[in-house]
């Protein structure tokens, strides 16, 4: 079968690799009808091997047909279409235990240490796959997943309507966070970019306010917006680099920063301004799959999010030049999304 395969910066192949082997106890198989690419994906090409474990098969974010099923397994049969979260998480660990599946003492991921969706077929524990309501297009079920880690980065926030929050960055993850936390009717709500048609994007997913990062002081922009004061909330997921001091100096006192954009190399902060204002800084990593996609297939499936970021649909063969190089050199609108079926 025909698969991408990481070999290292700067070195995806798109090859003929063994389809999986049969499932196992508690696995399936998966036709892959669409796949999605991302940050990670990108952030892997151009710095890493980062968290990939080369040679491995790319692919986190992937709707698929079950094609075969391995003992143990409920409620999945065949033809059945499903979104696979991209976890393998062992259930019995402090952190499974405790709910937080995705700090996992022997956490794994498909597409980054395990072989993943872009691929024609792929192996996946049932217990992470969720039936795709017959309304949902293959297209918008290939967001679920990154749509589910912008409902845990929200949920890490604890952000409320009436909040101001703020979202760095709306290309990939930050259009998901800022559709997400429109849907939850957080307002008011501000993006922060530097490209215009990621802007216009931003206010049809609910920002009343947006801000352009070319020709604003962005820290000084959004303390003017918010009335002097700065924001409740302001959600880094750019990456870039200074874009963690910009958020905290656009956050009130006593409001928090959450970081979810993946900085290249060490940044500093200025702990003094974090600590005399009590600004809080949080991470957020993943998602929660018994949690977070459920709620992320039930949005995708009754709004207009999937076709508002939606940026292109390619095919395998073009993954480096039509999807990764757009989104490491930023020039991608919106989400891009993988046919590992078309010709």
């Amino acid at each position: 079968m025909k698969a991408a395969v990481y070999h290292g910066r700067h070195d995806i192949r798109i090859q003929s690799v063994p389809e999986p082997d049969d499932p196992g106890p508690g696995e399936v198989v998966l036709e892959v009808v669409r796949a999605a690419i991302c940050g990670t994906d990108s952030s892997e090409w151009a710095h890493g091997p980062l968290l990939t474990r080369p040679p491995v098969t790319l692919g986190h974010e992937f709707v698929g047909r079950v094609v075969s099923i391995g003992e143990g397994v409920d409620g999945l049969a065949h033809g059945d279409r499903v979104v696979s979260g991209a976890a393998v998480s062992c259930g019995h660990c402090e952190w499974c235990r405790a709910g937080r599946t995705n700090l996992c003492s022997t956490y794994l991921t498909l597409g980054l240490q395990l072989n993943g969706g872009l691929a024609q077929l792929v192996k996946t524990p049932a217990a992470v796959c969720r039936h795709v309501p017959d309304v949902c297009s293959d297209d918008a079920a290939a967001m679920a997943q990154p749509l589910a880690v912008a409902l845990h980065a929200l949920r890490r926030t604890n952000v409320q309507p009436g909040h101001t929050c703020v979202v760095i960055g709306v290309g990939g993850i930050g259009s998901f966070i800022l559709g997400a936390a429109a849907a939850k009717g957080v307002s008011p709500l501000i993006a922060v970019d530097i490209d215009d048609q990621r802007l216009r994007t931003a206010r049809r997913l609910g920002a009343e306010s947006v801000i352009d990062a070319r020709s604003q002081d962005v820290a000084a922009a959004i303390v003017e917006v918010t009335g002097g004061d700065g924001a409740h909330v302001v959600i880094e997921s750019s990456g870039a680099p200074g874009s963690p001091e910009t958020a905290i100096e656009a956050t009130r006192r006593g409001g928090r920063v959450l970081i979810v954009g993946l900085q290249p190399s060490p940044t500093e902060i200025d702990l003094f301004a974090l600590t005399t204002r009590e600004v809080e800084i949080r991470t957020a990593v993943a998602h929660i799959c018994d949690v977070d996609l459920p709620e992320s297939l039930d949005i995708i499936s009754r709004g207009h999010l999937a076709e508002t970021v939606l940026d292109r649909v390619i095919p395998l063969d073009d993954l480096v030049d039509q999807g990764i190089r757009p989104l490491v050199e930023r020039t991608a609108r919106g989400k891009i999304i993988v046919d590992p079926q078309a010709a």
